[in-house]
Parts: C-alpha cells; structure tokens; sequence
C-alpha cells in the first residue's frame, strides 16, 4: 500500500470509529425505539462511509476486501443494537 492508501485507510477507519461509538452508545443506552432520528444518522453515516470506501477502492488507494471489512465489522455491529432493541 501506497502512503496515499496508509493515509486514506487511516482516515477510513478513523470515520468507521466515529460510527462505531454512535452504535455503542446506543447500545449502552438502548434509546433506538424511542428515537428514530438516532437511527436515521446511523444510517446516513454508514451510507456515507459506503461511498467513502467505494472512492478509495476504486482510486487504488485501498483493497477492497480491507474496505469491505471496515463496513462488515460495522454492519456487525448495528445487527446487535437491533437485535438488542427488539428484545427490550
């Protein structure tokens, strides 16, 4: 990987960690029900981070599979504050 692409997967990830604290929050707290707007930024965030990645991929600035894991560990993630939000 290039400097450029150590620097664009850094930034990427650093994006991914801003959205994976929302949702531990929101796991800590499990508000999800009572607050749609919540979930409607997770979800702008995330398709955010999608076309973010998308860029980087095909700029060659970084493989896709280490793109796709960045939004799979946080997809991950958001299927465990919904599964925790419909057992409360």
């Amino acid at each position: 990987m290039t400097s450029q692409g150590e620097k664009a997967y850094a930034l990427l990830k650093a994006d991914a960690e801003k959205i994976r604290r929302l949702i531990e929050v929101q796991l800590e707290n499990l508000t999800m029900p009572q607050c749609p707007l919540y979930e409607e930024v997770l979800d702008t965030r995330m398709f955010g981070l999608s076309r973010e990645i998308d860029f980087a991929i095909r700029l060659g600035l970084v493989e896709e599979e280490k793109g796709k894991n960045i939004l799979s560990e946080l997809e991950r993630k958001l299927a465990l504050l919904h599964e925790a939000s419909m057992s409360k």
